[in-house]
C-alpha cells in the first residue's frame, strides 16, 4: 500500500463518514420532526441523494484550506462527471409519459401471456424483463422505467413492508446484473470493455446467460414467496390520453441518441436541451418531467466521483494482491461501500491481470451492486423515485441490505459457480 498524502487520508475519512451518513438518514428525518426550527437543515441531511454531495463539498473545502483555490479548482476539473450527467439526462428522457406508456403497454401485454394471476404475472415481468432491458437501453434507463412502473403498481398499494423491501432488493440486484448482456450498458462493464477488448459475444457467453438466469430466479422466487399479497393486487393503469405514435418515435430517437453518445457529454447534453425544448412545445403529450429526482441523483453521483477519486491508494493495492476467488468475493463486498464502476476502473489500471482476475472482478462488482444505495450508479435513481412508498419517505439502508442478500446469493450461485 502506497504512502497516502494528507488529502488522501482526509478523503478516505470523509468517504467513510459519507458511507456511515447513508445509514443515518432516518435519524436526521426524525430530527426534522423533533426540531421544527431547523427542519430544513435536518431534511437536507436526511436526503440520501445529498449525502455524498455534502461530504464532497467538505473535501473541496479541505483542499481549498490546505492547498489553496487553484488546487481545489484543478482537482474538480480533473474529475470525470460524464456518468452523473448521463444518468441525469437518461432519467429524464426515460421517465417521460410517451416512453413509460409504451413500456407499460408492452410489459402488461407480456404479463397477460403468463399463466399466473395478473398481480403475480405483472410483478414477475417488471422485475425480470425490465432489468434485462438495461443491457440495451442502459441500466439507469431500465431502473427509471422499472421504478416508475413499480411505484404505480406494487409499491403504490397497501402491501407489507416486507414485500416493499424484497421488491427493492430484487430490483436493485437484477438491474445490476441485468446489464451484463452487452458491453455498453452497465457502468462497471463500460469502464473496462474497451480496455480489455470485450465484445457482445464475450459478454453473452461469459456473463449474460448466467445473469439472465439469476434475474429470472430472483423475480420468480419473490413472486412465489409473496403470492398471497400479489394475488390480491389490482392492476388499474392510470387513465391517460393516448400518445401519438409520432411523438413516441421522437422520444425513442432522443433516448437512442443519449444512449449512443453516452461517453460524449457535449453531444448528449446538447440533445437533452433540444429534448427539453421539444417537450415544452408538445406539452399536452407530457407529464411533469422528473427533473428534481434526476438532479438529486446526479448530485449524489457527482459527490461519489469527487470522493471516490481519492480512494485508489488503498483500493488498488487491495485488489492487486488477491486470487481470482478472493477478487470475486472481495469485489462483491467492496462494491457495497464504493461505486462498482469505480472499482472496475481501478482494476483496469493494473498491469496485465489474468483473464480469470478480470472476469472475477467484473462479476463481483455487478453481483454486489444491489446491496446498498451507493453500490451501483442507477440505485439512487430507483431510490429517488420509490422512497415515498416507504415509511417516513426514507429507505432504510439496513433494510435494503438485508432484502438484497438473498438475490445476491442467487447471483453468486450463477455468476461464480456455473
Amino acid at each position: 500500500m502506497s504512502n497516502p498524502s494528507p488529502i488522501e487520508l482526509i478523503g478516505a475519512a470523509l468517504f467513510a463518514l459519507a458511507v456511515a451518513h447513508t445509514f443515518a438518514t432516518k435519524y436526521f428525518q426524525r430530527l426534522a420532526h423533533a426540531q421544527p426550527a431547523h427542519a430544513g437543515v435536518w431534511h437536507l441531511l436526511g436526503e440520501v441523494e445529498v449525502v455524498f454531495g455534502f461530504w464532497a463539498m467538505v473535501l473541496v473545502l479541505f483542499i481549498f484550506g490546505l492547498q489553496g483555490q487553484a488546487q481545489a479548482i484543478q482537482y474538480l476539473e480533473a474529475c470525470n462527471f460524464t456518468e452523473p450527467l448521463f444518468v441525469f439526462a437518461i432519467m429524464v428522457v426515460a421517465g417521460t409519459r410517451p416512453v413509460l406508456q409504451f413500456a407499460s403497454v408492452s410489459v402488461r401485454a407480456l404479463a397477460r401471456r403468463l399463466p399466473l394471476p395478473s398481480g403475480m404475472a405483472l410483478t414477475f415481468t417488471m422485475l425480470s424483463v425490465l432489468p434485462l432491458m438495461g443491457s440495451f437501453i442502459t441500466e439507469p434507463a431500465a431502473m427509471t422505467l422499472a421504478a416508475l412502473m413499480l411505484r404505480d403498481t406494487v409499491l403504490g398499494q397497501p402491501v407489507s413492508a416486507r414485500l416493499k423491501y424484497a421488491t427493492l432488493g430484487v430490483l436493485f440486484v437484477n438491474v445490476s446484473i441485468g446489464g451484463t448482456l452487452t458491453p455498453f450498458a452497465a457502468p462497471p462493464v463500460l469502464m473496462v470493455a474497451a480496455t480489455w477488448g470485450w465484445d457482445i459475444v464475450f459478454m453473452l457467453s461469459t456473463f449474460g446467460w448466467k445473469a439472465a438466469l439469476a434475474v429470472f430466479i430472483n423475480a420468480g422466487l419473490l413472486t412465489v414467496l409473496f403470492r398471497q399479497e400479489l394475488r390480491g393486487m389490482t392492476d388499474a393503469p392510470r387513465p391517460e390520453p393516448r400518445v401519438p405514435a409520432s411523438v413516441l418515435v421522437v422520444h425513442a430517437l432522443f433516448l437512442l441518441g443519449v444512449v449512443v453518445f453516452a461517453h460524449h457529454p457535449v453531444v448528449f447534453m446538447g440533445l437533452f436541451l433540444f429534448f427539453l425544448g421539444y417537450t415544452s412545445a408538445y406539452q399536452r403529450h407530457q407529464s411533469p418531467l422528473i427533473l428534481r429526482e434526476a438532479l438529486l441523483v446526479a448530485f449524489f453521483l457527482a459527490g461519489l466521483v469527487v470522493l471516490g477519486r481519492l480512494q485508489a491508494w488503498w483500493l488498488q493495492p487491495l485488489l492487486s494482491g488477491m486470487s481470482a476467488d478472493a477478487v470475486y468475493f472481495g469485489a462483491t463486498a467492496l462494491t457495497a461501500v464504493t461505486d462498482n464502476a469505480a472499482l472496475t476502473y481501478l482494476g483496469s489500471l493494473l498491469d496485465a491481470p489474468s483473464l480469470d482476475f478480470k472476469v472475477a472482478l467484473v462479476a463481483g462488482a455487478v453481483t454486489g451492486g444491489g446491496l446498498t444505495l451507493i453500490a451501483n450508479a442507477p440505485n439512487p435513481a430507483g431510490a429517488a423515485i420509490l422512497k415515498d412508498c416507504f415509511e417516513d419517505g426514507v429507505i432504510s439502508p439496513l433494510g435494503l441490505f438485508l432484502a438484497a442478500l438473498a438475490p445476491t446469493l442467487v447471483a453468486i450461485g450463477t455468476l461464480r459457480f456455473l
